[in-house]
């Protein structure tokens, strides 16, 4: 089927111009070896009428090292049997210690339960393991029966940290015979989430070792750049690395498709997400199993849409019953964050029996869930980094089938650099994940769920800190009478359980539950909403999409963390808009470089939602925008920013490419704004409303600066009365949101926060960018910030400083070799509608601070 496929694809005129690279990997034979011989019977048995006969190489590298007492990580590619090689070692061990308990960590409660079925696969009732997830879905009354008997306990870091380690004394058998620790898909513990989960595995280590236990550690990882580095960090012990995958591989096709341009003039091209559809429609109709990632939940639920809907009628024909549509689209689902339990193990088990066949995800099924063989997978974007393009690429193909990966790049700078230097992408080694446990403020939170699990004995460390940097810490808890020292040990002393406080993922506060109406008007659960995405995802008149059907959200209870929703059928889809004000709390460092100031430090961003647009399906027209009252949120973290130098603005102003100084209408503006006023009778001529106290605005409808020629501004044609017109403030926004000119500043904002995921090695999620031509916190001089998206910082700021000239360079390069005339969405970004952009201006500036 695949081999039709690639006719179609290499002779269609639609399709054969866009590949921008096609790379193909051999099949790959296997290196198996004979079961080893100190394998139990019972496990021998077992395998025997499993057919496995042999193992692969890494598996019995695994076998061996930790049957010595090794600690190890397994790093080998999706689907080379990573779970038996762990299982084994375990079951092995317990079989021949009927005392002997393991514990499960994995990083998803989808993983746990695939992890469940696989052991249960080996019948380890018959052997008395009694394997059982113990997670936030298990029901109170089951969990004392669990914790008395489950010698296998399947879990997540999050339960540990909050539902297991503070109650720890109703697991006193558990602990005390704790023997070994499985840590499954090891590379997602990293940044800050990973920096929390290694304060968690002290804890564990901590509780383990009152109980009089030393877990033995086996951690399992998709191919990252430090696996050994990333383990030993994790649980601070030496570690053996097992990366000499054996298992056997078919024919691997990995293609670059960069969608073509429409508007050259303007860089515009396809949809990376249409184009997406057109070749998973492609996959479909050749009954080609497949899972579209895409990088975001509402991308998810767009994706979904199309593809079930098909056209336009079809997807917003609200007399089609709800059972029509889902026979519509049975065989294609969603899959992400936010489905409930039960529908994300209805759709794994579609994906095993054949009954589904796409798939369209987040990176929620990146992971190594058990989805059986599918034959393509297509990347709806770069997903920010070599690993995670080579995890979800890695979704496709098991055992010798041929499979078909395909990255659909976005306008995103990132992506069409790529897409203009494939050689980058297929000869960088995957990146490094990296971690802090050390951090500040991740530590000290720990050291108070720590203190809270058993008191803190004078001279006792915490994993590899010291007692005298532990101490100083203990006092600070002591001053701020959270903690109290008595005969040689501290305890904690707030009513406050710690843990419940403390997010392993996000500085998010509790997640919303999103109600809706059914037909019989019941109201039903549909799904959940992280709190951090709440105010944007789920505002009041937003659309919030789940498995393809369109919801209107009534209201959003802040309070009590509910919002209330209906189902619709409408042509539009909403997207939140979002101001953000920084100030900085301190200046770690700062330097002068060519053409302006750089620095990094430690600042607060105010980030506030103010409205939102409604925006059509298929022509993504603008349909309006729409003004919203959400309280801000705060955020301390780290920057980086370089301000521009006085001598850079003189060159810039001289040569007539910066307009990010106040317009000067000119002394006659007084009485011309006043004319237009009385002209249009002081009613806004869009919605008719009149002046009250405050007067209305006076727009033109040409803008100001349009009228710049060779730096000079000409004023009396642009303040002709026909080109001006009067407006309220709330309709002056929307028309200013639709004609603007991007500045220099903005788009030189654009593409640094665009470029720099390259060199940071992090997702593009993970930075937040601010251009201010007037930033209050440098004395108004004008600034571009590069934010951690992250509380306190993680420490991108600090490196982007260290590589600003790198940076900077980088970012003329791309701006200067693109061929749009006037800015798009692949260097400076796009102007607006019937704006215009600052290609031009942002050349500009790149060459008065770049060194070339």
């Amino acid at each position: 089927m695949l081999s039709s496929l690639f006719d179609l694809w290499k002779q269609d005129p639609e399709t054969a111009p866009n590949f921008a690279a096609w790379r193909t990997t051999p099949a790959r034979a296997a290196q198996t070896h004979p079961l080893p011989t100190d394998l139990p019977a019972p496990l021998r048995e077992t395998l025997s009428t499993r057919n496995i006969h042999s193992l692969y190489s890494h598996q019995l590298g695994a076998w061996n090292q930790t049957r010595a007492g090794k600690n190890i990580i397994l790093a080998t590619g999706t689907a080379s049997g990573k779970t038996l090689a762990y299982n084994l070692p375990v079951l092995a061990s317990m079989l021949q210690n009927h005392e002997a308990r393991a514990l499960y960590l994995f990083p998803t409660k989808a993983l746990a339960q695939d992890q469940l079925s696989t052991l249960s696969n080996l019948k380890p009732d018959t052997w008395n393991l009694t394997p059982a997830i113990y997670d936030g879905d298990t029901s109170q009354s089951q969990r004392p029966a669990i914790r008395r008997n489950a010698r296998i306990v399947l879990s997540n870091p999050d339960m540990l940290h909050t539902g297991i380690l503070p109650h720890h004394a109703n697991w006193s058998d558990f602990f005390s015979n704790l023997k070994f620790v499985v840590i499954d898909e090891a590379h997602t513990y990293r940044g800050v989430f990973g920096s929390h989960v290694a304060n968690v595995i002290r804890r564990l280590k901590r509780v383990a070792n009152f109980y009089g236990a030393k877990p033995q550690f086996i951690l399992a990882s998709a191919t990252i750049g430090n696996p050994k580095e990333l383990a030993e960090k994790l649980i601070e012990e030496p570690v053996e690395l097992i990366d000499n995958d054996g298992s056997s591989r078919g024919e691997r096709h990995f293609i670059i498709y960069n969608p073509p341009v429409t508007d050259a003039a303007l860089g515009l091209r396809k949809s990376a997400l249409l184009e997406s559809v057109r070749l998973a429609n492609h996959l479909l109709a050749r009954n080609i199993q497949s899972v579209v990632f895409a990088r975001t939940r509402r991308s998810v639920e767009m994706i979904l849409t199309y593809l079930q809907g098909g056209n336009q009628n079809a997807i917003f024909d609200t007399r089609k019953s709800n059972n029509e549509l889902s026979n519509i689209g049975s065989s294609i689902r969603g899959y992400r964050s936010g489905y409930l339990p039960a529908q994300r193990r209805e759709i794994e088990q579609g994906l095993r029996d054949g009954s589904v066949k796409t798939v369209v995800a987040t990176t929620a099924l990146e992971l190594g869930i058990d989805i059986g063989g599918l034959g393509a997978a297509i990347l709806v974007g770069y997903p920010g980094t070599i690993a995670s393009a080579r995890q979800q690429s890695g979704r496709a193909g098991r055992g010798d089938d041929p499979a078909v990966s395909v990255l659909v790049a976005s306008p995103n700078p990132l992506d069409q650099f790529l897409a203009h230097h494939p050689d980058y992408f297929f000869g960088r080694s995957p990146e490094q994940a990296l971690v802090n446990p050390n951090h500040l403020l991740v530590l000290l939170e720990h050291l108070r769920c720590a203190m809270f699990e058993l008191p803190f004995q004078q001279g006792e460390s915490f994993g590899s800190l010291s007692w005298e940097l532990i101490k100083e810490y203990l006092h600070f808890l002591l001053s701020n009478n959270e903690a109290h020292f008595s005969n040689s040990k501290y305890y904690w002393m707030q009513d406050a359980y710690p843990a419940a406080n403390i997010s392993l993922r996000s500085a998010s506060p509790q997640s919303f539950i999103l109600q809706a109406t059914t037909a019989d008007g019941r109201p039903s659960t549909i799904g959940t909403v992280d709190g951090e995405s709440a105010s944007w995802m789920i505002h009041p008149g937003a659309i919030y999409m789940h498995e393809a059907q369109q919801y209107f959200v009534q209201e959003l209870d802040l309070e009590n963390h509910v919002a209330q929703l209906v189902p619709v059928g409408l042509d539009y889809y909403t997207e939140a808009q979002q101001q953000s004000d920084i100030q900085i709390l301190s200046v770690n460092e700062g330097s002068v470089a060519k053409g302006c100031e750089k620095g990094y430090g430690e600042i607060q961003v105010t980030t506030q939602v103010v409205g939102f647009r409604k925006i059509r399906w298929f022509t993504n027209e603008n349909l309006g925008q729409e003004p919203l009252d959400m309280p801000p949120s705060q955020l301390q973290t780290t920057g980086y920013w370089l301000t521009l130098a006085e001598a850079t603005l003189s060159h810039l102003r001289e040569a007539g490419t910066w307009s990010n100084d106040p317009n000067d209408y000119g002394p006659e503006w007084p009485k011309i704004r006043l004319a237009v006023r009385k002209r249009d009778q002081f009613k806004c001529q869009v919605c008719g409303a009149v002046e009250t106290a405050r007067e209305h605005d006076v727009h033109h409808k040409t803008p100001f600066r349009a009228f710049i020629q060779n730096g000079v501004i000409q004023r009396e044609q642009a303040n002709r009365l026909e080109n001006l017109t009067t407006l309220c403030s709330g309709c002056h926004k929307k028309v200013e949101q639709n004609v603007r000119i991007r500045s220099g500043l903005a788009g030189l904002g654009f593409v640094l926060g665009n470029l720099a995921p390259l060199f940071l090695m992090c997702d593009p999620r993970d930075l937040g960018i601010y251009s201010e031509p007037a930033w209050p916190a440098v004395d108004g001089k004008p600034s571009v910030v590069l934010y951690d998206l992250v509380p306190a910082g993680i420490g991108f700021s600090q490196r982007l400083f260290e590589i600003h000239d790198e940076l900077i360079q980088r970012a003329f390069e791309l701006v200067s070799q693109c061929e749009c005339e006037d800015g798009c969405p692949s260097c400076v970004g796009p102007g607006g509608e019937n704006g215009h952009g600052g290609r031009q201006e942002t050349l500009a500036i790149l060459k008065e601070i770049s060194l070339s």
